[in-house]
């Protein structure tokens, strides 16, 4: 069957479709790794966008269930220069072909992945249509130009429960904006009590959790679109120690007071060179993201620069210079990419633990009898039913 991908400049592009039928809108973007295109397909961070791949063989190793970022793919479409059928890999449990059909999903194959690329990066990422139907051009091209693009993303990939991964050691939690499964991976595997929140949880909640640190995932999108988040990250800060990834990092940057912009065509990949200011090493890092922070607006506020992108020099990393919060664009949990800066989440717990040993935790009793004298009994407990908890 044939499937066509129209960029809403008139490019057309004419193809083998793979996947399912019909026709999907989305936000047309380039990933330049040359494995993980599994870990991309359930990236929730892709919600809403038109995946490339610039590798021109992909889906020769199947696709295994223990290799996923989250529960299902989020992406809206899915281009490739070579479709492998029939995989060739002891792990594979299916095909991308049978993934895709599974979640509704359109691919196309057999075009010039090279010439796209390079359109995109000449003129920025773009909205475009791909589609498996009969429609004219002039058609598609009206139809796409109506399509709004997606600003609603996080709240479709977050989680719409808390749920909790029992661990020994420090109590986590994790804000859930569209989060990777390899961030829960890093955390529990280091002994962590890791609690997840959906993203409109507010700061109140998350107090009530009584965490030692607060986790801000990755997610899709603008940060400017879950402002929400932005005023409760803002009233935790200085309260608990916080470490942010990628989106988590620009809404971090925008709850001091900085602000964010989006990239001509993103960062997307396992192969992008970080470099650390105060070491002077270079990282290899995976990013995915299409937002920054702008350098300009970190003066004349409590954050400082802690890393850059040796690319194109943009901000990889932030630090408070009064409180224990930093982030970065990045991410140290890879899946895919090296796993060159899974110490940052050595380095959040070392934050944490230095943080209690500064400001030991008032006991609980104490917090409990000092409520009472203030406004009695009643206030003292603890409301219900604001949390909805995940069911067993």
């Amino acid at each position: 069957m044939q499937a066509r991908l129209l960029l809403e400049d008139g490019t057309l592009f004419t193809g083998k479709a793979f996947g399912s039928t019909g026709d999907s809108v989305g936000e047309v973007v380039f990933n330049t790794g040359i494995t993980g295109y599994q870990e991309v397909l359930s990236d929730p961070s892709y919600c809403g966008q038109i995946v490339t791949m610039t590798y021109p063989l992909i889906g020769n190793y199947g696709i295994t269930r223990d290799d996923f970022e989250s529960i299902r793919p989020y992406v809206h479409g899915f281009v490739v220069r070579e479709h492998e059928a029939v995989p060739s890999n002891w792990r594979a449990e299916y095909t991308i072909d049978s993934l895709l059909k599974e979640y509704g999903i359109p691919g196309i194959s057999g075009i010039d992945t090279r010439m796209l690329t390079r359109r995109i990066r000449h003129h920025g990422a773009m909205k475009g249509i791909l589609t498996t139907s009969n429609k004219r051009v002039e058609e598609l091209l009206e139809q796409l130009k109506v399509a709004p693009l997606m600003t609603d993303q996080v709240s479709r990939v977050s989680t719409k429960s808390v749920y909790s991964a029992p661990g020994t050691k420090e109590r986590i939690v994790l804000v859930d904006f569209g989060s990777k499964s390899g961030i829960l991976r890093d955390l529990t595997k280091r002994g962590c009590d890791v609690v997840v929140v959906p993203q409109d949880t507010t700061a109140d909640q998350i107090r009530r959790l009584a965490p030692d640190g607060i986790m801000l995932s990755n997610g899709p999108g603008n940060p400017k679109d879950v402002p929400h988040a932005v005023q409760m990250i803002s009233e935790l800060i200085g309260q608990f120690p916080i470490f942010g990834i990628c989106l988590g990092h620009q809404l971090i940057a925008l709850a001091s007071g900085a602000d964010t912009e989006k990239l001509k065509f993103g960062h997307r990949g396992g192969n992008h060179p970080v470099k650390d200011l105060k070491s002077g090493r270079c990282y290899i890092t995976s990013q995915n993201h299409g937002y920054t922070v702008k350098e300009d607006s970190i003066s004349g506020t409590d954050l400082e620069v802690t890393h850059i992108n040796n690319n194109d020099r943009t901000i990889e990393g932030l630090r408070h210079k009064k409180h224990p919060v930093f982030s970065v664009q990045y991410h140290p949990e890879a899946a895919p990419g090296p796993f060159d800066s899974s110490y940052l989440f050595d380095d959040f717990l070392d934050m944490i633990r230095e943080h209690k040993k500064n400001h030991p935790p008032v006991p609980r009793q104490a917090q409990i009898a000092a409520a009472y004298q203030a406004g009695g009994a009643k206030s003292a407990s603890a409301s219900k039913g604001e949390l909805h908890y995940a069911e067993k």
